[in-house]
């Protein structure tokens, strides 16, 4: 890359300017995480059990979109990848916010006893099945993985993080080397831990059932949440005239395609989970065919046009959608355990949702407005810019 690329963006280009209205958002994010909390703890005197079940989801929603962000920027390591530089910023953004998640599970280690039937004392003396499944399923082991798990993740978005940041100052290609290849084994440990930290905190609330491929079943929904959520932030950001000369309808129409193409996936590995029978009983059935037709046949005929892709804003309207059935099948798949009879909103599934997307908010868009929304010095960065669909 010869100088002239180098400095093709000023660092002024590419940051949120003093006085513009995005700096507003982490005072927004942390209103709404104190009045979400506030909300929380009033309507969840009164009924614990809902509380802790509703803010697992919540925490899933947003901890997901997290681990996707964390994947695609590996993978995009990994391979090489020209084409997204410029959106890579968002997803290292999104990503450092796991260790926010951590502190944020601390509400479900306190309804640990509410939440997973196998955690109550004495729960597998008369259960041979509980019994078998006792030296994975007990609650030390289970603290202990949690602990492996965010570490681990922690270590990982850090080293990333700052790496891509600390390029943004010095310019050294070799950083690039590095975490290239430090990206195959990196992908490994997350695709582990993600798969056997889905099984602790979603499957494990049914002990009784078991899938050998739950694991890829939640990474194919964090995938898609995540792509979802970029092309919301991406259109949102060349609206607000933050990066609207650096992301351009093929970097759109790329984000368009990833996303079409997991959410494809994410129906495939979905087709073959085994534990329907709870939820195609009462009214959960009503809500396992609008999951279907929501989250695959709807998207599937939007999305599949190259003109949508293309549109900034038919695209955040398709990601805005496909965002909140991503919520939809982590609520289907969480709260048939705490009501079996059917489906049961509750005013604390808002509560918990607004608290920790507060949270994820406050503390993603904190960070946005400390740094360059693009890697000013990665090697790559000219070439994404002058990225073209074949």
């Amino acid at each position: 890359m010869t100088e002239r690329d180098r400095v093709a963006l000023r660092p002024e280009q590419v940051t949120i300017p003093p006085g513009h209205s995005w700096n507003r958002l982490p005072l927004i994010g942390a209103v709404c995480a104190v009045l979400g909390a506030v909300a929380c703890a009033i309507l969840g005197a009164g009924n614990p059990k809902q509380f802790f079940f509703s803010w697992l989801v919540a925490f899933l929603f947003f901890l997901s979109l997290a681990l996707g962000a964390l994947f695609f920027v590996l993978i995009h390591y990994a391979t090489q990848g020209g084409w997204g530089i410029v959106v890579r910023r968002i997803g290292e953004t999104i990503f450092v916010t796991v260790p926010v998640m951590a502190a944020l599970f601390v509400p479900v280690l306190f309804g640990l006893h509410d939440l997973y039937s196998w955690s109550v004392p004495g729960a597998a003396d008369h259960d041979a099945l509980l019994r078998w499944k006792e030296p994975y399923l007990n609650v030390p082991f289970f603290l202990i993985r949690a602990a492996l798990y965010f570490g681990l993740w922690s270590f990982i978005a850090l080293i990333y993080f700052r790496g891509s940041r600390g390029q943004d100052a010095t310019g050294d290609a070799a950083v690039s080397v590095r975490l290239r290849r430090f990206a195959g084994p990196a992908i490994i440990v997350l695709a582990l831990t993600t798969a056997f930290a889905s099984i602790d905190w979603i499957m494990s609330l049914t002990p009784h059932w078991y899938s050998t491929i739950f694991g890829v079943y939640f990474f194919a929904g964090s995938f898609v949440g995540f792509f979802a959520l970029l092309s919301v932030v991406a259109v949102a950001m060349r609206r607000a005239g933050l990066l609207d000369t650096v992301i351009s309808a093929e970097h759109l129409h790329d984000i368009g395609k990833l996303l079409f193409a997991f959410m494809v996936f994410w129906t495939y590995i979905g087709f073959s989970q085994i534990w329907y029978k709870a939820r195609m009983e009462g009214s959960w059935m009503t809500v396992s065919l609008f999951l279907m037709a929501g989250h695959f046949v709807v998207p599937f005929f939007y999305l599949m046009g190259r003109p949508v892709k293309r549109n900034g804003a038919t695209l955040a309207v398709g990601g805005a959608w496909l965002l909140a059935m991503h919520f939809v099948d982590l609520y289907w798949q969480v709260m048939p355990t705490l009501h079996p009879d059917g489906f049961s909103p509750s005013l604390l599934d808002v509560a918990a949702l607004v608290a920790v997307g507060g949270c994820f908010v406050a503390a993603a868009s904190w960070l946005m407005r400390r740094q360059a929304l693009v890697p000013l010095r990665d090697p790559r960065l000219a070439e994404s810019l002058a990225f073209e669909n074949a």
